[in-house]
């Protein structure tokens, strides 16, 4: 690494530290001032509830930051006219901007890591601790399909992995032939295990003199083989969010039962690639800059800058949202939009300023 290098990133680094933890602190002291009263007493639900939503707020303000921290560096460079001198001495523009895409680059795919983990469901348990919810975690009325089988689950507890009140019906050419109770179920080797279930049969030819239902008892059934507690809490509550692996393994699972998984494909499209949104958007701030400090319109930039980068942002956030209620495909709403947006700002870049810096 050059020491031009060492000394762009040092800088541009102090930057975007000093703006994501303004970001953080401001986003998180909104919110805490504003729940404050529906917060437990608790010193620890309340250190809990900071840092759930201290992460949450980080999928936003990590990428705004890379993007503000390269406008407040950029204009520190040409105020300083360290810019014009670093061209001056024959360094070539990509030498000045292709290290900082780099770095936010690895640092987007740090954030989307983070978000394959349980921190994704941060939004999630903030959100319990303020309605007091947090140590009874339960989902009511669950009805699913699985093959040939419908799962109705009355009670549901994701974080013990049970469930009580088990239906299950067996459908063969549109008629219940199987009918399946139990009182409790548990998520145990990659499936759930039905305890003290009792079976009752139809028979497929009804007659008057032989038909009779068939009553039997289980120990032990296993049903919903892959159905991970998470996701059945998840499939069909459409305001709650997956981590990334959970939202792979219900796309991969729900496909099998033919099951609509628009919403989950826009979850892993929004959190997998609109965050990279911000790498043509820097390029795209650096060649709209000046190296001459005497005619740098510092507030016509800094506005092109943060203003340009929150409309970008809200437009895909709009987006993500139409395609999550269903309202448009989530490749047309996420993912069409964002490998458009890939290849319209290089080109705008290369018509428009090929004589710039």
């Amino acid at each position: 690494m050059s020491i031009l290098t060492q000394y762009i990133l040092k800088k541009y680094l102090k930057n975007f530290i000093i703006v994501l933890i303004s970001l953080e602190l401001f986003f998180i002291g909104i919110d805490f001032l504003q729940n404050f009263k529906d917060i437990p007493p608790s010193a620890n639900l309340q250190l809990l509830y900071l840092l759930y939503n201290a992460f949450f707020t980080l999928t936003l303000t990590l990428p705004l930051s890379l993007v503000f921290a390269w406008v407040l560096t950029l204009v520190i460079f040409i105020r300083n006219n360290e810019l014009v001198a670093f061209l001056s001495l024959g360094v070539k523009s990509t030498s000045i901007y292709i290290p900082v895409i780099i770095t936010s680059f690895l640092l987007l795919v740090t954030l989307i890591a983070l978000q394959a983990t349980p921190l994704a469901y941060s939004y999630e348990q903030k959100s319990k601790i303020v309605h007091n919810e947090y140590f009874t975690n339960s989902k009511t009325d669950i009805f699913v399909k699985y093959n040939e089988y419908f799962v109705y689950i009355k009670k549901l507890y994701p974080l013990e992995t049970k469930a009580e009140g088990i239906h299950i019906f067996k459908i063969k050419d549109k008629d219940i032939i199987e009918n399946i109770t139990a009182p409790k179920a548990y998520f145990q080797n990659n499936r759930w295990y039905v305890v003290d279930a009792k079976v009752v049969k139809k028979p497929h030819n009804i007659t008057w003199d032989d038909s009779r239902l068939e009553v039997s008892y289980e120990k032990f059934l296993h049903i919903l083989e892959g159905f991970k507690p998470k996701i059945l809490d998840n499939v069909y509550d459409s305001k709650s969010s997956y981590s990334i692996i959970d939202a792979v393994y219900a796309l991969l699972l729900l496909n099998e039962q033919n099951v609509n998984t628009d919403k989950i494909r826009s979850s892993l499209y929004y959190q997998i690639l609109v965050p990279f949104f911000i790498l043509p958007m820097m390029i795209l701030i650096y060649k709209n800059s000046s190296i001459n400090s005497r005619f740098f319109n510092i507030g016509k930039f800094t506005s092109f800058g943060i203003f340009g980068t929150l409309a970008v942002w809200g437009l895909f956030f709009m987006l993500h949202k139409l395609s999550n209620g269903a309202v448009v495909l989530p490749e047309f709403a996420v993912l069409v939009p964002i490998v458009l947006w890939f290849i319209v700002v290089p080109i705008i870049i290369k018509r428009s300023f090929s004589n710039n810096l």
